[in-house]
């Protein structure tokens, strides 16, 4: 009786999160962008916002992996992500080129004007590791810089992405400032709790539960 009531737990325990992974979250967007290497040699006034296929709100997460190579020690790889309703609010992550790897946040809101988050001048950025910016309406923004996170829950009052806008150079008369590479974005939103394998871990402590109250009942009957 025991060995059976073990074996049946192994099983739930092993099957249903397979079983789980069929199941689709139908809350979630995600969109991932690739964004051509020479997108990023005009300056900011000549880039032009570029709108994601749906807007991401009251909770999202936007990844970046930035293989650029860039052009000279001038260059930035800069993008701006635009709240859907107000043009003139949005969040900017700028990452200079090596060796200096200058990086750095800053915010744009319509009654503050642009201020910076955070700027880090020397080794400001991670190399091959994934930048992430995380935000909810109750926590604000946090962002990382592929080691640590640098900016921390910064209120911005129901911020929804609608689209996005990159430039690199500084003066039209700069050389350009990527080569190559490739830079590429994932944003997601959603409410993450809507997916029946949220709630794997709390099947798999009910299971244990009922188990050791089985176990504990057969033990005292004996």
């Amino acid at each position: 009786m025991i060995t059976k009531l073990v074996f049946l737990l192994l099983v739930f325990v092993l099957f249903v999160p397979s079983y789980g992974q069929e199941f689709s979250n139908p809350s979630l967007t995600l969109q991932s962008v690739n964004i051509p290497a020479n997108e990023f040699n005009k300056i900011r006034d000549d880039s032009e916002p570029v709108q994601f296929e749906k807007t991401h709100a009251k909770s999202w997460q936007l990844t970046i992996q930035n293989k650029l190579l860039y052009g000279n020690p001038k260059g930035n790889a800069v993008i701006r992500l635009y709240d859907a309703n107000m043009a003139d609010k949005f969040v900017e992550i700028g990452m200079g080129s090596p060796p200096a790897r200058k990086y750095w946040i800053a915010v744009n809101l319509p009654d503050q004007g642009y201020f910076p988050a955070t700027r880090i001048d020397k080794d400001g950025w991670v190399e091959d590791s994934k930048i992430i910016a995380a935000y909810s309406d109750i926590q604000g923004v946090s962002v990382s810089n592929g080691k640590r996170i640098v900016v921390s829950n910064v209120k911005l009052d129901g911020f929804v992405v609608g689209s996005y806008s990159v430039y690199g150079m500084e003066e039209p008369t700069d050389p350009p400032a990527i080569n190559s590479g490739s830079f590429n974005i994932e944003i997601m939103s959603g409410d993450v709790s809507q997916n029946p394998i949220h709630y794997y871990p709390f099947y798999v402590t009910g299971a244990v539960g009922v188990l050791i109250g089985i176990l504990l009942l057969i033990k005292k009957r004996s």
